[in-house]
């Protein structure tokens, strides 16, 4: 069958159909560059005054007019890192254990109470983590990693409750759900043909999840990481109510610091100096530029997986 290449449609509701596809394509595309032709005209300023250095500097004084994106940078990455290694993992072992080892009637119920998370909102998660979590993390986590890890620079410091090490477990609260939620699809593609090879061979429960499940599924699984770390570092409302929101760069976790979301949310309505304002546009430009990293990333690895011949999902 030859096909169509472009040529001319054989009805008016097929016309119709190809040019609303077509405009809606054009339509994302030119919205993408929009969105970047027009942080990066209103950051110009900022950029024409900075330079590189904005890149390396922690400064952030808008009476002297004086503005750095590093501590903002730095925190939004120590939050993220700290909830992509707490999220990851119990993904990784809630997905299995919904779809290797519950029971239906408890792998419904728990299914649905994780996908309910997601639909939490993000002031919700931060409202709860000032007035509830961070109080506990002051009185009981903090103290406890400063007895025991205090000789690290990580982990020293007073128990403040806020910080960046709170910020980190809300955000990974926050992005569990939709890591979880990919992760348990993927190992539900799995053919069950060959989990019940290995099983025919030998292989434990564990054994089986680990070198069929996982290995088969292993960019599915990338891709739930790349989705929830793509989630993580663009929050905003959650991570201000609990990082403490402070320019400075500090090596503790307790510490009080803050990302390039939250600076935006807090200071943008305050932002009456042009350059104060430019400034801040032009940390929303890095912020977009980092997100639009991890989605390269992400893309490349899936584009990667579908050419291996015979490799998984």
């Amino acid at each position: 069958m030859k096909r169509n290449n472009g040529a001319a449609p054989g009805s008016p509701g097929d016309a119709i159909y190809i040019a609303l596809t077509r405009g809606a394509v054009a339509l994302m595309v030119l919205l993408g560059v929009g969105i970047v032709l027009s942080l990066t005209l209103n950051a110009w300023p900022s950029i024409r005054e900075t330079g590189a250095r904005f890149l390396v500097s922690a400064a952030w004084n808008p009476v002297t007019h004086d503005y750095g994106a590093l501590s903002s940078i730095s925190g939004t990455i120590a939050s993220t890192l700290i909830a992509m290694v707490i999220a990851v993992p119990l993904s990784l072992v809630i997905a299995f254990f919904l779809v290797e080892l519950a029971h239906p009637l408890v792998a419904r119920p728990v299914s649905y109470a994780v996908e309910l998370l997601a639909a939490i909102p993000s002031i919700i998660y931060g409202m709860w983590g000032l007035f509830v979590f961070a109080p506990f993390m002051a009185d009981h986590v903090q103290p406890a990693l400063g007895q025991i890890l205090g000789f690290l620079p990580l982990f020293s410091g007073p128990p403040m409750g806020i910080g960046v090490l709170t910020s980190g477990i809300i955000l990974s609260l926050m992005v569990l759900p939709f890591i979880t939620a990919v992760m348990r699809d993927v190992f539900s593609m799995v053919p069950g043909v060959v989990k019940e090879a290995a099983f025919g061979m030998g292989s434990t429960t564990l054994e089986t999840a680990w070198k069929v499940t996982v290995q088969y599924g292993f960019s599915g699984l990338v891709g739930a990481v790349f989705l929830g770390l793509g989630r993580a570092v663009g929050e905003t409302m959650a991570v201000t109510f609990v990082i403490g929101n402070a320019h400075r760069l500090s090596p503790s976790l307790f510490a009080p610091g803050n990302t390039i979301a939250s600076t935006l949310a807090n200071e943008f309505t305050e932002a009456s100096e042009p350059l104060y304002l430019s400034a801040l546009i032009e940390l929303g430009l890095v912020l977009f530029v980092m997100t639009l990293i991890i989605q390269v990333l992400a893309q490349l690895w899936i584009d990667r997986a579908r050419k291996k011949a015979g490799g998984g999902l």
